[in-house]
């Protein structure tokens, strides 16, 4: 039974996931990085200087300068712009998704066309039968 579940493991389809999981942590770091770093930025400039990642609503009159600052005062806040950064991540990481699986159906080799059937078994006989009938 260990040898069974070896030969599972080590498969080229397991070790190809395992891979494929590792990378997509890469890459949601990366993407993460870009668009907290860079994007953001970027938008803020466009919108004016608007920085997303501070925006936040507390419920209320009271109002406080920081997110920290709700929350050590006990204030619920609803980061707003953090979702923001959430969505335009989700966005990117998507895009990047599917320039990635394009460029590979790109290399991926078109099927086959099956080759044309041709007469059976039975079929043939019968021409030989008929032919030999002549």
């Amino acid at each position: 039974m260990l040898k069974e579940f070896k030969d599972f493991i080590m498969t080229g389809n397991v070790i190809d996931f395992a891979v494929a999981v590792i990378m997509a942590g890469a890459l949601g770091a990366v993407i993460n990085g870009f668009v907290s770093k860079i994007a953001m930025p970027l938008i803020g400039l466009v919108t004016g200087g608007v920085s997303f990642s501070d925006k936040f609503w507390t419920p209320g009159d009271e109002v406080y300068k920081t997110v920290e600052a709700a929350k050590e005062a006990g204030v619920a806040a609803v980061e707003y712009g953090a979702w923001i950064d959430t969505i335009i991540s989700l966005i990117v990481v998507g895009f990047v998704m599917f320039l990635i699986v394009k460029a590979y159906n790109k290399t991926k080799k078109p099927a086959e066309e099956a080759a044309p059937a041709g007469p059976t078994q039975e079929e043939l006989l019968a021409d030989i039968r008929d032919l030999l009938k002549k």
